[in-house]
């Protein structure tokens, strides 16, 4: 397939500024430069950025240059958010994040040219954007912009107001001095990326290209990779890489496709084998186990990705041997968890954190070798379990039955 109709196949065109055959002209055409640009609003990207990544990687794998900017300046304005502004963060904390995200993008795609607004924006000044960008871009214009139109009931700060127009200037900057034909985003920015187009066109009487990728979505609708207005951030320090895999692997049947399409660089005929795979055998999860381990190799490399295929298989069979706590806690988010202060006796142990309702269940669990401890089986009521079986002198893992694990935390 051609760039163009692998983009479309792995439904990564959602609008398009002026006709698709002209798109599709550019895209399989000769080498070109293009952009996608991000504000440092934390010192690391998170998964929600990843799609984005992955087609500045898809561009750059068919030839075409990316030039992936970092907002210093836009960062420091904020981009206006559907409810409300965003909080205004220091000038050393941007330069910090900037640097973090940098780092990121270099490594995830090596052949990137990166570029901060703030280069060419902090020596502008008010009235002369003004003449040379502001006399172009009608409020009419402006208005009519979804993003800007949801906030007028509620009010919207002239500072959020004016971001359009510097992300569409960055658009003209970039045109003229990085020779950038085409700018990517998300399907979120697409009134700031016409405004560029527009003023591409006004001021330099030359055509200018762009498309949006959609927003990826979970099963309930949430945006890709957040859990309860948690972010899984790219630094693994930040997020352990088995915490991506375990998150990817409980992926929902109904979008596993569609991640595998957006989010790895497996062809076409690799992905409808491994969904075949899976159509046949759902509960074996080959497509969730196949989309998480090219998503952490890509990320992080193939051993941090093996890495956490075996943590995942230890912490289902229950074995904890040479696992991290940090892994263990990690593949046991959710569980029920209590403080151990007093040294008990395994019954009392079981009775006084509800892991058993009685004394003689708990008996009755102990004397069928359900109940185990770090992975062991604990077969005598009368034993003390002490603090110093702790793992790591943090946590002890009960496990009640095959299933049912809970956490001391020493």
């Amino acid at each position: 397939m051609s760039l163009y109709e692998d983009l479309k196949w792995r439904g990564l065109i959602k609008d398009v500024a002026g006709e698709e055959c002209e798109l599709q002209k550019v895209l399989d055409g000769k080498p070109f430069s293009f952009y996608w640009g991000t504000d440092p609003t934390a010192d690391s990207l998170h998964i929600g950025h990843y799609s984005s990544l992955c087609m500045a990687k898809r561009l750059a794998n068919a030839g075409h240059h990316p030039v992936l900017l970092c907002g210093g300046a836009t960062g420091r304005i904020g981009d206006p958010r559907p409810t409300a502004e965003r909080e205004i963060i220091s000038e050393e904390k941007v330069n910090n994040n900037i640097e973090g995200i940098r780092q990121q993008i270099k490594a995830l795609v090596p052949s990137a040219e990166l570029v901060d607004n703030y280069d060419w924006m902090k020596d502008y000044t008010f009235l002369n954007f003004l003449r040379d960008i502001g006399k172009y871009i009608n409020v009419n214009y402006m208005l009519d912009k979804d993003i800007i139109r949801r906030r007028l009931e509620n009010g919207i700060t002239f500072a959020e107001f004016s971001y359009m127009l510097l992300q569409g200037y960055d658009f003209v900057h970039l045109y003229q001095e990085k020779n950038c034909i085409m700018q990517v985003a998300g399907s979120d920015q697409w009134g700031n990326i016409t405004t560029g187009v527009d003023l591409i066109r006004k001021i330099l009487d030359k055509p200018a290209y762009a498309f949006t990728m959609p927003l990826i979505l979970d099963a309930t609708g949430k945006k890709f990779g957040k859990s309860e207005g948690n972010a899984l951030w790219l630094n693994k320090e930040k997020t352990a890489p088995y915490a991506i895999y375990q998150y990817l692997i409980n992926s929902d049947d109904s979008k596993v496709l569609e991640y595998l399409k957006v989010f790895t660089f497996l062809s076409r005929q690799q992905i409808e084998e491994v969904y075949a795979q899976h159509q046949q055998a759902p509960e074996k999860r080959i497509a969730q186990k196949t989309l998480a381990w090219e998503i952490v190799k890509d990320l992080h490399g193939q051993a941090e990705a093996d890495n956490a295929v075996q943590v995942s298989e230890k912490l289902f069979a229950g074995n904890f041997e040479g696992l991290s706590v940090r892994d263990i806690l990690t593949g046991m988010k959710g569980v029920p968890t209590f403080k151990y202060e007093n040294e008990l006796s395994l019954v009392d142990l079981l009775v006084n954190n509800k892991i058993a309702s009685s004394k003689r269940e708990a008996r009755e669990f102990i004397k069928g070798n359900a109940i185990s401890i770090n992975g062991k089986i604990f077969n005598d009521e009368t034993q003390i379990i002490t603090k110093d079986l702790a793992l790591e002198n943090k946590v002890i893992i009960i496990r009640r039955g095959k299933k049912k694990y809970f956490l001391a935390e020493v």
